[in-house]
């Protein structure tokens, strides 16, 4: 009797190889950039939640936001980025809008769009 192979061919290891290192270096260059979503929205929330800012002017909240993400390595926004109102409550708003670049190899890179806020989400 004649037994089948079974298994992976070298092509097929090749390709799995092949997409598992496209997925890791797509991980690696994006996950800092969520990261640093996660601190902006932190320090906007932060900001936003503290009694002394509540009746700040637009220069003071600059100013905490600028301490704050020198501490936290916050690059993408600066304090001029910020868009700061009041909601219908009289709650301190804080939200930016900025984008991140990240190249892969050649002229391919990953584009992402972020827009944090200190809202609390619905």
């Amino acid at each position: 009797m004649i037994n089948k192979q079974r298994g992976m061919g070298l092509f097929g290891i090749f390709f799995v190889a092949m997409g598992l290192v496209f997925s890791s270096i797509v991980v690696m260059k994006v996950v800092p950039a969520y990261l640093e979503y996660g601190a902006i929205k932190k320090v906007f929330k932060v900001i936003a939640n503290d009694p002394a800012m509540k009746d700040a002017k637009a220069g003071a909240i600059r100013e905490s936001y600028t301490r704050r993400s020198s501490i936290d390595n916050i690059t993408s926004v600066t304090a001029d980025d910020l868009d700061i109102s009041h909601d219908d409550n009289g709650k301190l708003l804080i939200s930016a809008s900025y984008h991140v670049e990240k190249p892969l190899f050649s002229n391919v890179g990953i584009y992402i769009d972020f827009k944090p806020t200190s809202a609390e989400a619905p």
